[in-house]
């Protein structure tokens, strides 16, 4: 009989793992497809470069100074005002925040070293400037 139980029927012991292998490949593929598609807001800032700068920290604030001078507090236009107060927002939350600076390399020393100060001001104690890795050193100008 075709449907009838046979005298040779065993249990199954093995599990097949191929169409469960199958599946997480299907699911990493299209994991990787759509990852291209997820983009972060950011600001377009020309960074300095450094041939020997360690490894970013990644920070819970990350501030930037773009090349006119705009400021901006975790990629939301701030005056600095509103920059001090956001700052100081964080401190409440969590005494140890720390701050990622990024600013164009077209700044003035000056105006980066206020936003130093501005960081530092509202309780700021750890702060990491923002460089793009470079492959050998660059001469000075």
């Amino acid at each position: 009989m075709a449907g009838g139980a046979q005298e040779g029927d065993e249990e199954i012991t093995g599990i097949n793992v191929t169409p469960l292998v199958d599946i997480v490949l299907v699911l990493l593929i299209i994991f990787m497809v759509t990852a291209n598609f997820i983009v972060r807001e950011t600001v377009e800032v020309d960074l300095p470069r450094a041939a020997h700068g360690g490894e970013t920290v990644q920070g819970l604030i990350n501030v930037v100074m773009d090349k006119d001078g705009q400021l901006f507090f975790d990629g939301a236009q701030v005056d600095e005002e509103q920059l001090r107060a956001k700052v100081s927002e964080q401190i409440v939350k969590d005494p140890e925040t720390r701050a990622i600076i990024s600013a164009d390399q077209s700044i003035n020393y000056g105006r980066v070293m206020h936003l130093i100060d501005v960081v530092k001001g509202q309780g700021i104690a750890k702060f990491a400037l923002n460089i793009q890795k470079d492959g050998a050193p660059a001469a000075p100008p």
